[in-house]
């Protein structure tokens, strides 16, 4: 019942090695890089300026964004510190 079932033994064929190469001390030469066909990228006017536009609008909603949970944490902290001063000042009538 506790004996160990082992599983059956592998029968695949054991990989013979590859014969080896020979060496040859031949130096490395980078392959030259490929020449592109396209033009350089050129910045006209009014691309210029609808990138500035979309860098100044994301700057600015991301700007709100952190603006609005900061002021979420102040409101918070303020409601809180206001609860534990109320819950202090009940505990501290009810030993009198």
């Amino acid at each position: 019942m506790f004996t160990p079932k082992y599983p059956p033994q592998d029968t695949a064929p054991i990989p013979t090695a590859p014969a080896p190469t020979t060496y040859s001390p031949t130096p490395y030469v980078p392959a030259p890089a490929p020449v592109s066909n396209r033009p350089a990228v050129q910045l006209t006017a009014g691309s210029t300026l609808a990138l500035v536009a979309g860098g100044s609008a994301a700057v600015l909603v991301v700007g709100t964004v952190l603006v609005s949970m900061l002021l979420a944490v102040a409101i918070t902290a303020a409601s809180v510190a206001v609860c534990a001063v109320t819950v202090r000042s009940i505990l501290k009538s009810d030993r009198r």
